[in-house]
């Protein structure tokens, strides 16, 4: 495959910082700080595009499906990150939203070589987790041409899934091998090519929306309160206390009692206490609501 470097945005010099080597301390960070000042704006463009994302992950889980994130480098560091993320903070399970990167884990932490450039392992990767047609692939590539994406972007169409493509070139090969292109140009980066800065950011944001708009949407969250936290330390559980007490009005020690009576379950504590019913009464409201806890609570 051509990579034609020359042509992509994201390896551009930037004529901003075209003297980067002789600036102060204080002029880089500046620097650095006006360029991601350029990435919410790059990525308000992409909104729609985003939000069917969010949509289709939506339908994935609905469906028992999940979500998976591939990508090689910087990329696939921050989908596992994203998905690592996503057990603690919205009580799923940890194969519900799933970080694949080129290399398997030994990659998060240093560079597999050549992982990158294969196309079969990203096929292998995905059949290992036995691929199917409910589930949502999002391929992650600042480049927009990594072999290791396009592969697995290539067999979860072969099986059916819903594939999305995030780059940060226009016209990106990723792109064109998804249903949907998010392709978000955020400009050469400060230092040339080194796109764990702006693209890495922009990647960042984009699946901090998709991730945390499908789990609100399939009922993660009360307004805006983590209602599925999971407890595993203590400043968990201050945490599942406060979010009681901010949700129903009442003081701690009857937040804490409630959700002792609710099996650990913050979601079921809330609706016992606004619903006025017991655990299994709330437990049997919320299932019946899919997890909602303001439908719930009006049942």
């Amino acid at each position: 495959m051509e990579l034609n470097l020359n042509e992509m945005t994201t390896e551009r010099r930037n004529p901003r910082t075209m003297q980067l080597d002789m600036m102060s301390e204080l002029e880089i960070v500046t620097a650095m700080n006006d360029e991601d000042a350029r990435v919410p704006l790059a990525i308000a463009k992409k909104l729609p595009e985003i939000a069917q994302a969010a949509r289709w992950a939506v339908e994935a889980f609905e469906q028992g499906g999940r979500l998976f994130y591939m990508g090689a480098g910087t990329s696939g560091r921050l989908g596992v990150l994203d998905a690592a993320e996503c057990p603690p903070t919205f009580g799923v399970d940890p194969g519900m939203v799933v970080g694949l990167i080129a290399g398997g884990e030994e990659a998060f932490i240093k560079a597999v070589e050549g992982a990158e450039d294969s196309v079969q392992l990203a096929e292998d990767d995905l059949r290992s987790h036995n691929l199917t047609s409910k589930d949502f692939v999002v391929g992650i590539a600042a480049s927009g041409r990594t072999p290791y994406v396009l592969g697995g972007l290539a067999y979860a169409r072969s099986v059916g899934c819903r594939t999305a493509a995030i780059a940060c070139n226009p016209g990106s090969a990723v792109g064109k091998a998804a249903d949907l292109a998010i392709e978000v140009e955020v400009g050469p980066e400060v230092l040339t090519g080194s796109t764990r800065l702006k693209s890495g950011t922009a990647q960042k944001l984009i699946l901090n929306m998709i991730s945390t708009t499908s789990m609100v949407r399939t009922g993660k969250a009360y307004q805006n309160l983590m209602v599925d936290v999971m407890q595993t330390n203590e400043k968990l559980h201050t945490r599942a206390e406060n979010i009681v007490m901010d949700a129903t009005g009442v003081e701690r020690a009857e937040a804490r009692a409630a959700i002792d009576a609710a099996g650990g379950s913050v979601k079921c504590a809330i609706t016992m206490l606004l619903a006025n019913c017991t655990a299994a009464e709330a437990q049997s409201r919320l299932d019946a609501a899919n997890g909602h806890v303001r439908t719930a609570i009006g049942l």
